[in-house]
């Protein structure tokens, strides 16, 4: 990219604008020379020597033994081949050194990316329990709408079931109306979850499914973040004396959740706000309060005219490391500078340093607006 953005620019922008060191694209205009092999050392073994360490470890009486003791049982013997270090390395050379037994290898897990801009797009749900009297548990099954925050559909059972989270996921999309294909359910790896009972159910319904990596909990961050909100209400108890009273608890809470609870990663805004498209209407009501405080007392907004706080247009489960980032300056101060010259920060203890590119444009641009020293 440096090169060719260098045939308009030039070089030395080119290099600047992309981030690049300039003697890195020098370097790799030069050619690649192929180096002279390396001589070998006057005291290395010969290949006749090798040959007989092999023999000597590859035969019946020493191949079920290491190389130390291969090399402890010889010199015992008066025997000296060589060093066990040298063993070691003349067997990996023919690729003879490997775990012996066979061992399970973990298959490598892929990273769930997942993107929501609008309600019943994108759903994760989760399974926690609920203390109860005598070591006595509650299971807790809930479905949480990732863009919205809303709960759609939950339930408690006494155990962890594959069908009864079959039941919930069926009775939860046809309340919800979901159409096939439009929605992607995420979950993490607990035994319910990975079931054949809900792959089916989720195949018959043409629902896509999504799992995070095993221990990895922040892949399924709006669930937990969730059960966090819940288990830390004022009047959470510790424990609940018996089903129907964990049951009345939990329909309190949900209520409270998706019609009271005005959450901060929605701009203040109630999950069922979000989820039943009221965003607009309390957006505007909530501008003309703030309208009429600026009318009333400017002199305390000092940013200028206030705004309520945005509903994000999107929601990621894991969003895509961005390699890099180029950001445009347009300001007078960046326009005015010498080509070369480096914009400079001032930094307590009258250090300096060149102004790294930002991810954050106006924070970037704010630092090039300030005076040259």
């Amino acid at each position: 990219m440096a090169e060719e953005l260098a045939k308009t620019v030039g070089v030395a922008a080119a290099c600047r604008a992309l981030g690049v060191p300039r003697s890195s694209l020098y370097r790799a205009r030069q050619p690649k020379s192929e180096g002279s092999p390396r001589p070998a050392p006057p005291r290395a073994l010969s290949e006749a020597e090798k040959a007989e360490v092999r023999s000597q470890l590859n035969s019946d009486r020493f191949c079920d033994m290491s190389p130390r003791q291969v090399y402890a049982i010889l010199l015992g013997e008066g025997i000296r081949l060589c060093h066990w270090s040298t063993m070691y390395r003349i067997l990996r050379e023919y690729d003879e050194v490997q775990e012996r037994r066979h061992q399970r290898r973990h298959p490598k897990c892929s990273r769930p990316e997942l993107k929501a801009t609008g309600p019943n797009q994108l759903w994760s749900w989760d399974i926690t329990q609920l203390r109860g009297l005598d070591r006595e548990f509650y299971y807790l099954y809930v479905i949480l709408d990732v863009f919205s925050r809303y709960v759609p559909g939950w339930l408690l059972a006494d155990r962890e079931s594959a069908k009864l989270a079959e039941q919930l996921i069926a009775e939860t999309c046809a309340k919800q109306g979901i159409q096939p294909g439009e929605l992607t359910l995420h979950a993490d790896r607990g035994s319910a979850m990975r079931s054949k009972t809900v792959a089916q159910l989720l195949r018959d319904l043409e629902v896509d499914k999504s799992h995070s990596r095993p221990y990895t909990p922040t892949d399924n961050p709006y669930s937990e973040s969730q059960f966090k909100t819940m288990k830390y209400r004022p009047d959470y108890p510790g424990r609940f004396e018996g089903p129907e009273l964990a049951r009345y608890w939990a329909r309190d809470f949900f209520q409270w959740y998706n019609h009271e609870h005005y959450h901060t990663g929605l701009g203040l805004m109630t999950p069922a706000m979000v989820h039943y498209g009221l965003v607009d209407k309390v957006q505007e009501q909530r501008q003309r309060v703030l309208d009429a405080a600026y009318a009333a007392h400017p002199e305390r907004f000092v940013a200028g005219r206030p705004t309520p706080p945005k509903v994000p247009d999107e929601v990621w489960i894991n969003r895509p490391r961005d390699s890099h980032t180029i950001v445009e300056l347009a300001s007078p101060a960046a326009s005015e500078m010498e080509p070369g010259a480096q914009a400079v920060s001032r930094v307590p203890g009258g250090n300096r340093r060149a102004s790294e590119a930002a991810l954050d444009a106006a924070e970037h641009l704010a630092t090039m607006e300030r005076p040259l020293d």
